[in-house]
């Protein structure tokens, strides 16, 4: 993702910043609010964690959003059978 944030992509940050915490409430938000399912919402916004314009703009909210994720995948991993870590 190259260049500025979209209109979208700073709906779905200031989303973030104001719904840290994955709730049915925050689904309904999402759809009434942006007109996009809970699904494309963590779709896009997993695209905005890697995305270094988003980095830029919101330091703090992508740096916590990739431990989250980064987390969330040694968790995973570590319960595959064979994990070595």
């Amino acid at each position: 993702m190259l260049g500025e944030l979209t209109e979208r992509d700073r709906a779905i940050l200031a989303m973030e910043t104001a719904w840290p915490r994955h709730s049915g409430a925050k689904e309904e938000v999402i759809r009434a609010q942006l007109g996009m399912s809970a699904a494309r919402y963590y779709q896009l916004l997993g695209r905005l964690i890697e995305s270094e314009v988003a980095l830029e703009y919101d330091p703090l909210l992508i740096g916590r959003l990739r431990r989250i994720r980064d987390s969330r995948a040694v968790r995973r991993a570590s319960r595959t059978p064979g994990f070595v870590g």
